[in-house]
């Protein structure tokens, strides 16, 4: 049986347009329990929120196997895409981050630049589908809403902070289980793209978002952090406010073509699928070790570069609670099945 994908050739807007349908598709049963920040879940494994444009997509991947799903980030108001290519293959080993540049190809093979830069469609059209896709989705499964704030040329950053927990509690009120802040987008020069590095403005963002939803819970989503005070850092000032982290949100680097030119104007973008996979195991170890040092009550979520059951294994032996896999199961949407298959046997 062929599986539907996400087509890289096409617009962000005809795939948002476009969502395959619900599979009808017996799934294989992951040995042992699996929960996630107090919910049950038949696995640990997920999808982050990149490749789930809107509700429809949420749940054709979660009709093959995943079992927390999140959607893609949302805003306070609408925002376009980028221009294409919004995935663009390079031909790369494994990355760190710092690398100055890495090269495209035309075949992918594992591993691409990204390039959305975060839209969303309106609050009215994203909450409405949030809750149909709630309502559909089945109890089992996880719902989380990834948000961002929209800063502005003049805003403060409690004006941020402040337009985050906006759209977090329209987020929850529309059904969502969980809300991931997403402090961490390669692919845009604002701050909200990079407050995970800044850690008091991270923490005021998450403590404002707080307020906003209660005891829902949250998720903060960080990108590549390799230094182990950084790490420390950014730890100490949000552990009070959120439930778990997921990370390495891509690793960011320049993107050259055959002709020695660079891509998206010469600006840095996120590098997602398997180049990313050791230095986001090693990220999931380092803030796991942190966490057991100061008795944080904090989940992580792997993300990086898994395709298969030993990757997952290495994520879940670092100390991840879950397992998220977006570029290879936009590539293989079948993944899930054959990592629970795997699984199953072992």
């Amino acid at each position: 049986m062929s599986f539907p994908r996400y087509d890289r050739l096409q617009s962000y807007q005809w795939n948002y347009d476009n969502p395959p349908e619900v599979a009808e598709v017996e799934i294989p049963k992951w040995p042992g329990d699996s929960s996630f920040c107090g919910y049950r879940l038949k696995s640990p494994l997920g999808m982050p929120a990149g490749p789930l444009l809107n509700g429809q997509w949420c749940l054709y991947y979660a009709s093959l196997g995943f079992d927390f799903v999140t959607y893609k980030t949302v805003r306070s108001g609408y925002r376009a895409c980028y221009e294409l290519p919004n995935l663009q293959p390079v031909r790369v080993g494994m990355l760190q981050g710092g690398e100055s540049d890495v090269p495209t190809q035309n075949e992918m093979t594992g591993s691409w630049a990204v390039s959305y830069g975060m839209p969303s469609t309106e609050p009215e059209i994203w909450q409405k589908d949030v809750m149909q896709t709630r309502d559909q989705l089945p109890a089992n499964k996880i719902l989380c809403v990834s948000v961002v704030g929209s800063v502005q040329p003049d805003w403060t950053l409690q004006q941020l902070a402040d337009d985050y927990a906006l759209c977090a509690r329209m987020a929850i009120e529309s059904g969502a289980d969980f809300v991931e802040a997403n402090f961490s987008c390669p692919n845009v020069s604002t701050c909200d793209g990079q407050l995970y590095q800044i850690p008091e403005d991270c923490r005021l963002v998450v403590e404002t978002i707080r307020t906003q939803i209660s005891n829902s819970p949250l998720i903060g989503k960080i990108g590549r952090i390799a230094d182990s005070d950084q790490m420390r850092s950014l730890l100490a000032a949000i552990h009070p406010f959120v439930d778990a982290l997921a990370m390495t949100n891509s690793i960011a680097t320049r993107v050259k073509n055959e002709d020695g030119e660079f891509l998206f104007d010469g600006q840095q973008r996120g590098i997602c699928g398997k180049a990313t996979l050791n230095a986001s195991v090693e990220q999931t170890r380092l803030a796991k070790q942190i966490i057991r040092d100061e008795g944080y009550e904090l989940q992580l979520i792997g993300v990086g570069g898994a395709s298969c059951l030993e990757d997952v294994e290495q994520y879940l032996d670092a100390g991840a609670t879950a397992v998220h896999i977006a570029t290879a199961a936009m590539e293989n949407p079948e993944v899930a099945m054959e990592i629970k298959a795997a699984a199953s046997v072992g």
